[in-house]
């Protein structure tokens, strides 16, 4: 999966010592530029890949990522991986195209263009 937007928050890097060896992690947290903007927190595991992605606040990226649950105590929990970050040319974002969605809310109005009474008739169409 992919989602583009703004890093808001960069959050302390993790680090510590597991059966496999030493590791790291960061998350990071980002903010579409929808109409209702919406905000996604990812993390990044691996010094590798930090260093990699060198992700900054403001930078505008495109995240690739992985999504998986698991249970603890009887509750489940989310994780979003990201396992590649790719910055995004700020100029780029004014010229995308606009979505098939957002085109066909603009083509249709909301509710069908209302026609006047002839004479002797109600303004309204209720039965009462």
């Amino acid at each position: 999966m992919e989602l583009q937007g703004k890093v808001i928050a960069a959050l302390p890097e993790r680090s510590g010592t597991s059966a496999r060896g030493d590791w790291k992690a960061q998350d990071f947290v980002i903010e579409t530029h929808d109409v209702y903007p919406k905000k996604m927190v990812f993390s990044v595991w691996g010094e590798d890949r930090l260093q990699r992605f060198n992700i900054k606040i403001g930078q505008e990226v495109t995240v690739s990522f992985d999504i998986d649950a698991r249970e603890y105590n009887g509750r489940w929990f989310n994780s979003i991986r990201a396992y590649d970050v790719r910055l995004v040319d700020p100029a780029a974002l004014g010229m995308q195209p606009a979505t098939p969605a957002a085109a066909e809310q603009t083509e249709q109005a909301p509710f069908p263009p209302q026609q006047p009474a002839a004479e002797g008739e109600s303004a309204d169409d209720l039965p009462f």
